[in-house]
């Protein structure tokens, strides 16, 4: 035993362990009963060597499972075209609304908040496909991550 050994425990140093009894219990490797017994314990470490023996005779986790997965990212664009189709169906909504409790047709006047943002963003999109980067906001540059 060497010093880290003696080292108190983080909650989510136990949070991981039991993770990896739940895993373990889930996939058949564990009975309820020892799957119970080692969680108490593992909520009950208090040091690193209350925790190493409760996950010693269970197989190490693979590496893609223990790396933090990241939300794939949404480009600007995308999510922009997001938000023009929300406010665009919006709108429509409320003109058939006004529409239909009116009893007679309104001029469609929503066509006047999509059409010039739809152009907006198509043109932007054209742009980018052609490798033109749109400038910041207030005309500033953008850094890119490489």
């Amino acid at each position: 035993m060497d010093g880290s050994d003696q080292v108190r425990v983080a909650d989510v140093e136990r949070e991981r362990v039991a993770a990896a009894l739940a895993q373990a219990h889930g996939e058949g490797r564990l009975t309820l009963a020892e799957y119970d017994e080692r969680v108490r314990a593992a909520h009950g470490a208090v040091v690193r060597a209350d925790l190493a023996p409760l996950t010693a005779d269970l197989p190490p986790a693979p590496a893609a499972e223990q790396a933090p997965r990241r939300r794939p990212r949404v480009s600007p664009l995308r999510a922009a075209l997001a938000v023009w189709a929300a406010v665009s169906v919006l709108n429509l909504v409320i003109w058939v609304a006004v529409s239909v409790g009116t009893g007679a047709p309104v001029a469609p006047w929503w066509i006047w908040v999509a059409g010039p943002w739809g152009v907006v963003l198509v043109l932007q999109a054209l742009a980018a496909r052609a490798g033109f980067t749109p400038p910041g906001p207030f005309g500033c540059a953008v850094r890119t991550p490489r």
